[in-house]
């Protein structure tokens, strides 16, 4: 077995491709989502399978698939997990063409505004608290609007979530009927520019209404096209970190990683 430790941002995909090369037949990530990222883009059509340790900020990988709360208690796991091909979903964003896989989720609007506002220093002391701040710091904004075309339909938002799990940053679940072993995404759409609908929308989400809500469209699609006004920066997001801006295109990718589950979300393969 060998233990290796990241180097910094962005280092951590290499790290994973060199020792698949070197014949590597297990990778055990430990991290938050952002590592987790990372190590599994490092990893795509490769078939070796990535096993994941909750750590860092938040770990919504670990928390969908109920791992345990901690590294300790996800390690004891780990011997149960068995190997799935699962898909991923694949951005590319901004009009130099940026391009990233990601397990969880790819967000535009709101929440990746919330995203690049978050003071670092404070995501360091107070983890997820960082991120609420954040976006209460949005309240009484305008939120800059974008159209979604998904299904042959464009609809226009403030906020889009593209999801392959129902958890949303470990406190939450807003998409509520996709798993990890689903070919498309559960899409949630947010409409309206005041900042002030979202503390209607924050409500429902809260008492598990989201989806019969007024200015909520909740649909299943294999890809999507985000496009935003010329003179406005829309930000997005993949598994929380940013990503770039609009426009972005989002699709599936099927069969692209083995990724160790645990037996009780086993069951939920259709």
């Amino acid at each position: 077995m060998t233990v290796v430790p990241t180097t910094g941002p962005k280092t951590a995909g290499a790290m994973a491709r060199e020792h698949i090369e070197r014949g590597a037949d297990l990778i055990v990530a430990a991290g938050g989502d952002g590592t987790i990222n990372e190590v599994a883009e490092g990893m795509i059509h490769s078939h070796v399978p990535l096993g994941i340790l909750p750590a860092g900020t938040a770990n919504v990988l670990a928390t969908e698939m109920e791992l345990g709360g901690n590294l300790e208690s996800a390690a004891e796991k780990l011997e149960e997990c068995r190997p799935h091909r699962i898909s991923v979903g694949y951005v590319t964003c901004g009009k130099g063409g940026v391009s990233r896989y990601f397990l969880l989720m790819a967000g535009a609007g709101l929440d990746a505004h919330v995203a690049y506002n978050v003071s670092a220093p404070l995501k360091a002391r107070a983890g997820k608290l960082a991120y609420w701040l954040a976006g209460w710091r949005m309240l009484g904004r305008d939120l800059p609007e974008f159209n979604v075309e998904a299904n042959g339909v464009t609809r226009r938002c403030s906020f889009a979530l593209l999801s392959k799990v129902r958890n949303y940053g470990g406190d939450f679940a807003i998409a509520r009927h996709v798993t990890l072993f689903d070919d498309e995404f559960e899409m949630v759409l947010f409409e309206g520019r005041s900042s002030f609908r979202y503390v209607k929308y924050l409500l429902g989400l809260m008492l598990n209404r989201l989806g019969g809500m007024k200015g909520v469209t909740v649909l299943r699609t294999a890809a999507a096209s985000l496009s935003g006004p010329d003179n406005v920066l829309v930000y997005t997001q993949i598994d929380g970190e940013i990503a770039g801006n609009l426009p972005a295109q989002v699709r599936i990718v099927p069969d692209a990683l083995t990724l160790l589950i645990p037996p009780e979300y086993s069951k939920r393969v259709p």
